[in-house]
């Protein structure tokens, strides 16, 4: 892979390439990119869908919307640090083609923004209650009507994947979807496969798929255009990570480590001694030890060990990344930045005192099967009204539930696949708020 490829400002629908040289750096196209995505109606619903704790009403606790905002931060440094030393190794690419380092920040925070823009009410758990529903539940019925490629997308449905549609899709008389750059979509691609086959490798760009069968030919078209290496054989269709998709992951594996378990700081999930235990081996070498006990709330001195554990871990990841860059470029770095980070160690142990205090807390699990109970309901009653409406078999109540589905939904799908999957969408960009009121009102439990 080369970087000129890589860094393409090229959009869905171009007939020629967009130079870097020719932009207005006023209105740069990696941040018409962030623009776009900031002000998309799927991004506005992350205000109210879980991160850590499902329908939560404490103000300082994390929802999707203020997580990708850390995550586009962190992503935006980790971008700049890697492009400095980019375009110091290949000057040609700021003296023959225009590029800046801050390109590089521009593409990893847009891409980081929109990283959990496909993903479901109820945090993973939302994931899995759609897998469910096909694979153990009553979508069980549709199975010998698709492909094993159409079924798999269904059993193991992946937000990734949700993402890359919410991203590119078309619709009457909006078509490519946001139209986000390629360098971008590339960044965005941490699972550059389809469903099928499932993880045959342990390589971590094999570890889940990024788009379904609907949106297989534009991701293969982008791939192309961007000089990814193809890893697949046959009829199945897979390459290597775009390595700005290592950068976005790593903001992501940073900020949900570190912070979640700031939350659960904050809850009282995690106690402050874990916190001091924890966090201090990551920030022993830049800690100014006067200031800090000058801190006298526990939530101020977590926010400073916070801050400065998010430093190391950026500038490390960073480190991590030049020093890995030529075989990435030849798509042989089969692992995650932090799977080679010094402080991988101490990463693990906050992410192990999480998982059992947080992730596995009574209040997530509660709200979880809350989740659960509201998306396969959600899932069967409009997946079960929209296919009889195709089949001239509707009832008045199915009639009467497909109006509650917003008017950009009213499409026709010809193909069965094309149905389920249109419902699991809509279902998927509900908030956590959205799906519980609308779950309510089929119950016939809806409040005043």
């Amino acid at each position: 892979m080369n970087w000129e490829q890589l860094l393409s400002l090229r959009r869905q629908g171009d007939t020629s390439k967009r130079l870097r040289i020719e932009q207005d750096d006023t209105r740069l196209g990696f941040e018409v990119d962030y623009d776009r995505i900031i002000f998309s109606a799927a991004f506005r619903s992350l205000q109210d869908k879980t991160q850590v704790i499902p329908l939560s009403k404490t103000d300082f606790v994390h929802t999707r919307l203020t997580h990708s905002l850390e995550v586009s931060v962190v992503g935006r440094s980790l971008g700049r640090l890697v492009g400095k030393k980019i375009i110091e190794k290949y000057p040609h690419l700021k003296e023959v083609h225009g590029f800046h380092m801050n390109d590089f920040g521009a593409i990893v925070a847009a891409a980081s923004l929109a990283h959990d823009i496909g993903n479901p009410p109820f945090g993973h758990s939302g994931e899995k209650a759609i897998g469910e529903y096909f694979s153990i539940g009553k979508g069980k019925q549709y199975k010998d009507q698709l492909s094993k490629k159409e079924w798999q997308d269904l059993i193991d449905f992946e937000g990734n994947a949700n993402g890359f549609s919410v991203l590119t899709a078309s619709r009457p008389g909006i078509e490519g979807g946001l139209r986000i750059s390629y360098a971008t979509l590339g960044a965005f691609m941490k699972y550059p496969k389809e469903s099928l086959p499932k993880k045959p490798t342990n390589d971590i760009a094999d570890k889940k798929y990024g788009f379904f069968q609907t949106d297989k030919k534009f991701f293969q078209e982008a791939a192309e255009d961007m000089g990814l290496i193809p890893n697949k054989r046959g009829d199945d269709i897979g390459f290597e990570r775009h390595p700005l998709a290592y950068l976005v992951e790593a903001a992501d594996d940073i900020c949900y480590t570190i912070i979640d378990f700031e939350d659960g700081i904050n809850l009282g999930l995690v106690s402050e001694d874990f916190a001091l235990e924890y966090l201090i081996k990551l920030v022993k070498d830049s800690i100014d030890t006067s200031k800090y006990k000058t801190l006298t709330t526990k939530e101020d001195r977590i926010s400073y060990l916070r801050a400065l554990a998010i430093g190391s871990l950026i500038n490390d990841a960073a480190k991590v990344f030049i020093e890995n860059e030529e075989a990435i470029l030849k798509g042989k770095f089969p692992f995650a930045l932090t799977d080679k980070s010094k402080y991988k160690a101490q990463m693990d142990d906050i992410i192990s005192i999480s998982v059992k205090n947080i992730y596995q807390s009574r209040e997530v699990i509660e709200k979880e099967i809350v989740g659960y109970q509201i998306i396969q309901t959600l899932l069967d009653k409009f997946i079960t009204a929209y296919d009889n409406n195709f089949n001239a078999t509707a009832s008045n109540f199915d009639k009467l539930i497909l109006k509650l589905l917003p008017e950009r939904h009213h499409l026709e799908k010809e193909d069965l696949y094309g149905r389920l999957l249109h419902i699991c969408h809509y279902v998927s960009l509900l908030t956590d708020g959205n799906a519980l009121e609308l779950f309510e009102t089929i119950n016939g439990k809806k409040r005043d």
